[in-house]
């Protein structure tokens, strides 16, 4: 078996709604090898190593199902068998997936599967991945192992051990995990800052933050005052609120000066510690002193000496001005049953699986350390010793979860007057989540009647002892916090629109984006040449993969997302976000076809049709194109809207006449009009003349994008005007939509320059070059990427044959695995064979000069049409050129380190330039500047 590729997809994709992970599986041999084949000794080892397999249903959909399947049969083959094992792995670690899917990828491919499954940390998934493949592997006949996937000192239980604590270190802890189930309940998008316990509640500017259970709206200096234990000691005791008597020492004759000061038992513990290190409680002897404050001088410089108070250890959580839960912690301990030494009594309460490392699970192991030892030794005991049963030996001083403690509900009986006093002692500091130690006998009456002590004020407490306590009801600690963060009714979500196409997806979303800003939006935009937070870039290249949706919903300032969503995203890792609000597909035209296992229009229609399989609120579909019409049966959006330049299309007037959204071409007096329906009503919305993104409606096809740019901006709800507005003040300069459709005028004659790269693009540039008024000659320089297959070239050719005067053909910088001018040669023998003169072609690889040689030949009247890679570069050419001038060069020098890196023409070119000289290593490159 090897894994031939893997891929992680972060959100929807083709395979399902969520994260999942998909492995391309080569079985190899294998394939001549099912599980039933392999004997039901393979089953059983497997079952053994992983007895939660027993739980899978698999189709059967009971549990024992996989299990059944595997053995009944022929079984089933092991790269669905993967797919079960790495997910249960992950639930073994703790994460709660169910979701895989296994399924051969090709006839022509025998034995290599499509394997996915389910994630929820992205590194987790991948373990699970790999420690799965070498499970199986160990399993198998030595004949039938794959050399290498298995190292020789591999052992299953201490991989499964090490897995188990990998992933555990990564998940999120049981707090900050209680916040964001509380905010999945209450439809609250969250994301995940850091691989600690930061994590985003929201989007764009309706953000809010969280650390641990440290709110963004939490005060520094109540965080400070709180770490503070002689400060909130004092404020607390100003305020007449019950607190022991306290000395802040540095010294260990300090500490004992302390002690003997305050008469009685004493604590010591650290001036800034948590989680209970270092206290020591209910001491009065020297050398117990002594030892005390070597203990805490161990996590603080200062030490804090207190007066003792007697009692049950409590902590009690108050959020946003009010109680919340109420707990009694008992120091972690073991009862005698008057045969087991401590020792064993340990080890069986840590076979308790709640019990775990830290606060990876409920409970936290127990450890005979140091502090143990000297809890025994006070007792009379060692870790050798039979307590009696029903003795109780406590291992701890603390009850705090941390350190092996548990703790019991005791929410319902706190007495009132202890329940207003935590709600003040928490004021007091300032903190809107804070947890106040109180030490009382009883916490069912008042401290005023039989006395009590506030240790502490925490300003990050746990929630684990709350949600999940050892005993008594669970309380919801993290849904008051949601609650205090975003009150009911108030918003979490920006609206986000994303838009997908093989052609106008970047002038569609750029003119969303502009529409929604003049609505007043601070709108967050992604697209193929960069990020743009209202209306500048912020990022630049190719962002319209699910990095740049996290950028804009993780920027404070936005209040709209406008995504344009491309293929390649798509394929390689799904999109950014789980839901969009308003979904669009513009079209799908023969473009990548051949690429990633996409082969055909109706594989890539599956790809784009994700964007509104997602789509809440609306899906806005191209109802002229076939492939897109066909996705309404795909989407769970609450309203479909089609867009259509034919305003007798039967099924969108039957959609109309139903009450139906669309957005419609309709000829008038003055021209076209675009219009929108919707539950009846008739909305004449604009002339397409009066947008300047049309050229006064001669480019039809930005008068489709313009149409989906008024839809969807509709369906978001932006008000009418405000779309007119939009559409009335986008233009397509450089600056506004660099690449798409750029006029320059300022030549005697016109250069329209365009990024169309595959045929259905370049088509409707040309169509538009034959409607513009030209009384000379048109001349257009097309190319088109390496990495595109043969037919594809050749369909660019045959858009725009016969429609020009003189054809330059010429290549990319990059060459994408093609030969220096296999290109142009390609598109130029394709003319040729479509009728095209030979003295109307020119072939010039070089990008610079083609575009420099079509220039020249311009003569007043003329057109000069421009398909351009280098869009900055091809700009600053043509807006800087001169008739009688030389095209602008600079020269640069580049000196190789060593003889062993080349630098030919190609790697030059890819830099912008063309290789003049060459003189041993130092090449020099001329470029546009």
């Amino acid at each position: 078996m090897r894994v031939l590729n893997r891929s992680v997809y972060v959100g929807p994709s083709l395979y399902a709604h969520f994260p999942v992970i998909r492995l391309e599986l080569d079985l190899g041999a294998l394939e001549a090898w099912p599980t039933a084949k392999l004997g039901p000794s393979f089953v059983d080892a497997l079952v053994e190593a992983l007895p939660g397999l027993a739980e899978h249903g698999c189709s059967y959909r009971e549990p024992g199902g996989f299990i059944r399947r595997m053995r009944e049969g022929e079984g089933t083959w092991l790269g669905h068998v993967l797919e079960h094992v790495a997910i249960e792995l992950q639930n073994m670690a703790g994460e709660d997936v169910t979701f895989g899917k296994t399924r051969s990828i090709s006839d022509d491919r025998p034995g290599v599967y499509s394997v996915v499954y389910e994630y929820e940390q992205k590194e987790v998934g991948i373990g699970a991945g790999e420690l799965a493949l070498r499970l199986l592997e160990s399993l198998l006949p030595e004949d039938l192992r794959t050399p290498g996937n298995l190292p020789e000192d591999w052992e299953w239980d201490t991989a499964r051990d090490d897995f188990i604590r990998y992933a555990q270190r990564r998940a999120l802890g049981p707090s900050t995990a209680s916040l964001v189930r509380a905010a999945e309940e209450r439809d609250i998008p969250w994301l995940r800052l850091n691989q600690q316990s930061l994590v985003q509640f929201g989007h764009g500017k309706y953000q809010q933050r969280i650390q641990a259970t440290v709110t963004g709206r939490t005060p520094h200096i109540a965080v400070e005052l709180a770490g503070d234990k002689e400060e909130t000691n004092k404020i607390l005791a100003s305020l007449g609120l019950p607190v022991p008597r306290q000395i802040l020492v540095t010294s260990q004759t300090d500490a004992l000066k302390a002690a003997r000061r305050l008469g009685g038992s004493v604590v010591l513990k650290p001036y800034n510690g948590n989680h209970g290190r270092g206290i020591t409680i209910d001491i009065s002897g020297d050398d117990e002193i002594r030892e005390a404050f070597n203990a805490a001088r161990e996590h603080s410089r200062s030490v804090i000496v207190e007066t003792f108070q007697p009692g049950d250890d409590h902590r009690l959580l108050v959020i946003n001005g009010e109680l919340v839960a109420a707990t009694k912690r008992t120091p972690g301990h073991v009862v005698g049953d008057g045969t087991h030494t401590i020792t064993e009594l340990v080890e069986v309460v840590n076979q308790d699986p709640r019990r775990g490392v830290g606060h990876e699970k409920v409970l936290t192991r127990l450890e005979l350390d140091a502090q143990a030892q000297l809890m025994m030794e006070r007792a009379g005991h060692s870790a050798d010793s039979v307590p009696k049963e029903g003795e109780t030996v406590y291992l701890r001083s603390t009850a705090n979860l941390s350190t092996g403690g548990t703790a019991t509900d005791v929410t319902d009986v706190i007495h009132p007057d202890n329940r207003d006093m935590a709600v003040r002692a928490v004021r007091a500091i300032g903190l809107d989540v804070g947890g106040v130690d109180f030490i009382t006998p009883n916490i069912a009456e008042s401290y005023k009647s039989i006395g009590g002590a506030i240790c502490e004020v925490n300003a990050a407490p746990g929630f684990r002892m709350h949600v999940a306590p050892s005993e008594g009801t669970p309380r919801d600690a993290a849904g008051p916090v949601i609650d205090m963060l975003f009150p009911p009714g108030t918003p979490a979500r920006v609206p986000i629109a994303a838009v997908t196409g093989t052609n106008g997806k970047t002038t569609t979303a750029r003119m969303l984006a502009h529409v929604t800003k003049m609505a007043g939006y601070t709108p967050g935009l992604t697209t193929t040449d960069g990020v743009y937070i209202d209306g500048q870039r912020t990022v630049e290249g190719d962002m319209t993969g699910p990095v740049s949706a996290r950028m804009v919903l993780s920027d404070p300032h936005v209040d709209m997302a406008v995504l344009e969503t491309a293929r390649g995203g798509l394929l390689r890792a799904g999109m950014g976000v789980r839901h969009v609000d308003v979904g669009a597909v513009l079209n799908v035209a023969s473009d990548h076809l051949g690429l990633k296992g996409i082969d055909t229009l109706e594989q890539l229609a599956e790809i784009k049709r994700v964007v509104v399989e997602v789509a809440r609120e609306c899906a806005v579909l191209n109802a002229d194109d076939p492939n897109v019409l066909r996705m309404s049966g795909y989407t769970d959006a609450k309203t479909i809207c089609y867009v259509t330049m034919n305003p007798s299309h039967s099924l969108v007037r039957e959609h109309i006449r139903a009450g139906g959204r669309a957005c419609a071409l309709e000829a008038g007096v003055n021209g076209h009009m675009i219009t929108l329906y919707d539950k009846g009503s008739h909305i004449p919305l604009m002339w397409t003349h009066l947008i300047p993104a049309t050229l006064e409606g001669r480019a039809l096809h930005n008068v489709q994008n313009a149409m989906f740019a008024a839809a969807m901006a509709y369906s978001l709800g932006i008000k009418l005007e405000a779309i007119r507005q939009g559409l009335r003040t986008f233009d397509t300069t450089f600056f506004q939509a660099p690449g798409r459709m750029n006029v320059f005028d300022e030549h005697p004659f016109k250069v329209l320059m365009d990024y169309g790269h595959n045929a259905h693009a370049v088509g409707m540039m040309a169509d538009l070059a034959q409607r513009l008024d030209a009384t000379g000659r048109r001349i257009v320089v097309l190319a088109g990427p390496g990495d595109r297959r043969d037919e594809d070239l050749l369909a660019i050719a045959a858009a725009v044959a016969g429609k020009f005067d003189h054809y330059i053909a010429r290549r990319d910088d990059s060459l994408r695995g093609r030969d220096g001018d296999e290109v142009p040669r390609i598109i130029a023998d394709a003319l040729r064979g479509l009728g095209v003169a030979e003295d109307a072609i020119s072939i010039i690889p070089d990008e610079q000069q083609a575009v420099d040689a079509a220039l020249r030949m311009g003569q007043p009247g003329d057109l000069v049409l421009v398909f351009a890679d280098a869009l900055v570069r091809s700009w600053k050419q043509i807006i800087k050129f001169t008739p009688d001038g030389e095209m602008p060069k600079t020269t640069v020098k580049v000196e190789l380190p060593s003889l062993e890196q080349t630098l030919d023409e190609r790697a030059v070119a890819a830099m912008g330039g063309v290789v003049r000289e060459e003189r041993g290593l130092v090449f020099e490159r001329e470029e546009s500047d």
